[in-house]
């Protein structure tokens, strides 16, 4: 301190004490000759880290979390997509109007052929933003490093990231962390060893969505995490297995609860599957958990997602303020799958697989359901 004089207001004496937040930016002469000064001088030095390109907050300090994680503010401005890439109807205000006006039908939409070349070809783009937003998995990434990825990996791809403004949603991805269930929003929490995080990747390309996502470990990760992302990924492929022209889609939920209920997991309730094509979410419904009311029956040519949420510990939920990000309520883990899925003569097809998963099942030959 010697040498150094304090910068409070009409100050000037000799400085004792530095502020602790502007050594932690490296921000040089944060000098104050006394505690009374520096809370005197606070509500304009203050500014000093608010407009530091390094400073980051927690905009919900005042909130109770359910666990450990904590929204790391601000965020990133929202990134742009260049307007030669066609944009879904909600890109500019939020509002997804087309969907809107179908909110009260249970309609479930069969694709013309086109229609499905059309869906073949968004999913595999999907499948290769995901894919890269995966590569960029690693202890000390952000999660908003990793929607930047994936949004120039959309639009490389000619694609409008989907989730960008729809119901103003702030980013063009989804990342869930730890307790996070789903709709994380990304932002500069750095990723520690140990975690799990999901990505969740939709694009528009051609007039149609696609949807995918899958949960992936960060540095070593404890077995029971492993456990838990297992059981998310087997209850979704044994769903996949009974896919079939004539299979009723309330069905679904029944073969994931029993499964997973089996490896001591439980079933997340609030939100379900969804059909998929020229819209985001249109009909059907389809809830993860058994004894549900969900309406309507396979037919060949409809595309939709099973995309099961998978707890710890309670199925329960709630919400941070910022009205998407949903956790588990007694702050254990999460972790989902999901596949956009197309239904065939004899089962489905799965337009959103990796190279090494099985993309074609024959419901005679392939089921895992008793």
């Amino acid at each position: 301190m010697e040498g150094n004089k304090c910068i409070g207001e009409n100050c000037g004496k000799p400085a004792k004490l530095q502020c602790p937040q502007c050594l932690k930016l490296k921000v040089k002469g944060s000098f104050f000759c006394s505690q009374d000064c520096f809370k005197s001088n606070w509500n304009v030095h203050k500014m000093v880290h608010l407009n530091h390109p390094d400073h980051t907050f927690d905009p919900f300090h005042k909130s109770k979390y359910t666990g450990d994680l904590r929204a790391v503010y601000p965020l990133s401005p929202k990134r742009e997509v260049p307007t030669s890439i066609p944009y879904p109807d909600y890109a500019k205000d939020g509002i997804p109007r087309s969907e809107l006006a179908l909110r009260n039908s249970s309609k479930i939409k069969v694709l013309e052929p086109s229609e499905i070349e059309a869906m073949k070809v968004v999913c595999n783009l999907a499948r290769e933003v995901l894919d890269l937003g995966a590569a960029a998995i690693k202890v000390g990434a952000t999660t908003d490093e990793i929607d930047r990825v994936v949004h120039e990996a959309t639009i490389e791809r000619n694609a409008y990231p989907s989730p960008l403004n729809y119901n103003n949603f702030p980013k063009s991805c989804c990342t869930s962390v730890n307790e996070v269930i789903c709709h994380g929003i990304p932002d500069k929490r750095p990723l520690k060893d140990g975690d799990i995080i999901n990505i969740d990747v939709s694009i528009y390309h051609n007039g149609f969505h696609a949807d995918l996502n899958e949960t992936y470990t960060v540095g070593n990760v404890d077995q029971k995490s492993k456990d838990l992302i297992d059981c998310s990924y087997q209850s979704l492929i044994r769903a996949i297995s009974m896919v079939r022209p004539g299979a009723a889609y309330r069905d679904i939920g029944g073969v994931i609860e029993e499964y997973t209920k089996s490896k001591g997991f439980s079933v997340v309730r609030t939100y379900c599957g969804h059909g998929i094509n020229d819209l985001f979410h249109p009909a059907p419904s389809i809830p993860h958990y058994a004894k549900n009311k969900a309406v309507g029956v396979m037919k060949a040519g409809h595309t939709f997602t099973i995309e099961p949420m998978i707890n710890e510990g309670t199925w329960r939920d709630e919400h941070w303020p910022d009205d998407w990000t949903a956790v588990t309520a007694d702050g254990k883990r999460s972790a989902q799958f999901e596949h956009t899925l197309l239904v065939t003569e004899t089962g489905c097809e799965v337009l959103t697989a990796r190279k090494d998963e099985k993309r074609f099942y024959n419901y005679e030959t392939d089921c895992l359901v008793n």
